[in-house]
């Protein structure tokens, strides 16, 4: 329970996780059904889902997956005469482990990433109504009514429906934050001048939605909002490209892929560093480095 409870922290604090679950383990092995762990972005885990070398294979794989935000079951085997890493049922992946001291592993990894965040300045019925809508798309909506409240810096979008009370300073705050979707709720000849007086660089001034929203012949709050909700989810990026690999290097003992984060097993020989997916490996090559290379 104490690790379901960091989860929920890391949750709370718009952290993306990966959540390992152990959900059939083959003796002999030191993990059993049951047993979790939580992989965050900087490599670290938490928890236990067996040694060291079935943990550096849940750690490389759970960080491929906060990259694509998709989950899979792992199977991690220490036949040889696997293929190192290979997908075979939909939804599956099989990594043979040579180093795998026990049994068939499998783990269920499941990517917790942050639903998108809108947030909205302003009291007028349309930032009131553009809550309502964020909401139901799953999405989290934050409201705010005065410059006490930042922007905040993970935000997916900001949208400005104030009608004139603190929009420059709102729209230049989110310009400043890089928010990827920035909008002002206005009719097309205020906001033309609101973005005159906005103190950014012309291409800066050109990331702002002014006015906001797609042009579906809106009319109340609710579709005005519905309208900006539809532009959000039409400009914002699609992955048409495998997303950056996560950094690795093959462990020279064992030929397995391992993580490069802080903190992963290593040992420098004659000015190279080498990484490794457990203590055993690490310790082979640092007796006889001649050995594996």
């Amino acid at each position: 329970m104490n690790l379901l409870n960091r989860a929920d922290q890391l949750r709370d604090a718009r952290t993306p996780f990966v959540l390992a679950t152990v959900v059939r383990a083959e003796r002999p092995t030191s993990a059993k059904a049951g047993d979790r762990a939580l992989v965050l972005p900087d490599g670290t885990m938490e928890g236990f889902v067996g040694g060291t070398c079935a943990e550096s294979t849940v750690r490389l794989q759970g960080l491929q997956l906060l990259e694509t935000g998709e989950s899979t079951l792992l199977r991690i085997t220490p036949d040889d005469a696997e293929p190192e890493a290979r997908p075979g049922a939909e939804g599956l992946l099989t990594v043979a482990n040579p180093c795998l001291s026990g049994g068939t592993l499998e783990i269920f990894l499941e990517a917790m990433i942050p639903a998108p965040l809108v947030f909205v300045f302003g009291e007028a019925p349309v930032a009131r109504a553009l809550v309502d809508v964020v909401r139901s798309v799953g999405w989290e909506a934050r409201r705010a009514v005065s410059l006490d409240d930042p922007v905040p810096l993970d935000a997916d979008a900001v949208v400005v429906a104030s009608h004139g009370r603190d929009e420059l300073e709102i729209l230049a705050a989110a310009v400043k934050a890089r928010t990827p979707y920035i909008a002002l709720v206005a009719s097309r000849k205020r906001a033309a001048a609101v973005l005159g007086e906005l103190s950014v660089t012309d291409a800066e001034r050109a990331t702002v939605k002014a006015p906001a929203g797609l042009d579906i012949g809106a009319r109340t709050p609710h579709e005005i909002a519905l309208s900006v909700v539809a532009e959000i989810i039409a400009v914002r990026p699609r992955q048409t490209a495998p997303a950056a690999a996560v950094a690795t290097a093959k462990d020279p003992v064992c030929n397995m892929d391992v993580a490069v984060v802080p903190g992963a097993l290593h040992y420098q020989h004659e000015g190279t560093v080498y990484y490794f997916c457990g203590s055993g490996c690490r310790s082979a090559f640092a007796d006889d480095p001649a050995r594996y290379l």
